[in-house]
């Protein structure tokens, strides 16, 4: 099984510094200048096998801040000083079923009541104004997802994407002409996960024309969804 190369750095506890003048005044994009900064260093020596994404969409019912994708699938979200954590319990359970690594990175304010509503799975960044900066510190390092949904995961693939892997395994027939749930559902009932998951890494990275798909649903309902959106969307840093 692939593991991803050093997305996540046990012990750092360095930051991607932005100026800022008080805790209180934390936004959502100065929590996220500081984590890009942080995964542009954490991956500089393979951007080329590494794909960053902004607002990730996860079966319809929630986008993941921003996610990372290499040699597995993991998802950042945010939540600064001024947000809440209202929407976090079905945010965790809905990236719990995707995700294989998800980290919260959250201003210090929210970070009792937050861990309570993490699996034990879940990695924390704290996001800390120190001397007027936003420095993000390790509070426990991610593992691996043992529960992976595969139902969920290949609501990431555009329909002519499953249909083409269906077909490299000679189980297309049939599908073509149905809606995209037929696709997924045959995928999910008949590709090994460890082997569903790299190919589903390997689609998105390759994938080209992102667009954002309108349509919605949910994880746990016939009609399912995969979508992106941002600015940031679908690019490699530069290096």
């Amino acid at each position: 099984m692939q593991h991803p190369r050093r997305t996540h750095r046990q012990g750092h506890a360095d930051g991607w510094l932005r100026r800022m003048p008080t805790l209180t005044s934390m936004r959502d994009s100065d929590v996220r200048f500081a984590l890009r900064g942080r995964l542009a260093l954490e991956h500089q020596h393979e951007l080329d096998d590494t794909l960053f994404v902004e607002e990730l969409g996860l079966c319809g019912a929630a986008r993941v801040d921003v996610a990372v994708v290499n040699g597995a699938l993991s998802g950042y979200e945010l939540k600064s000083a001024r947000d809440t954590l209202d929407r976090l319990p079905a945010q965790v359970a809905t990236y719990s079923k995707v995700l294989d690594y998800a980290v919260l990175v959250v201003a210090e304010n929210h970070l009792k009541h937050a861990r309570r509503e993490l699996r034990p799975w879940w990695g924390i960044q704290i996001a800390r104004e120190v001397d007027g900066v936003v420095l993000l510190t390790d509070a426990r390092v991610p593992r691996q997802n043992p529960r992976v949904d595969a139902a969920s995961l290949v609501q990431l693939l555009w329909k002519d994407e499953a249909v083409r892997l269906l077909a490299a395994r000679g189980q297309d027939k049939g599908v073509r002409s149905l809606p995209r749930e037929a696709a997924w559902e045959r995928l999910a009932a008949t590709v090994d996960l460890d082997e569903l998951r790299a190919e589903v890494r390997t689609v998105l990275k390759v994938r080209r024309g992102w667009r954002d798909d309108r349509g919605r649903a949910r994880c746990d309902e016939t009609v399912r969804r995969a979508d992106t959106s941002s600015r940031f969307l679908a690019r490699r840093m530069s290096r």
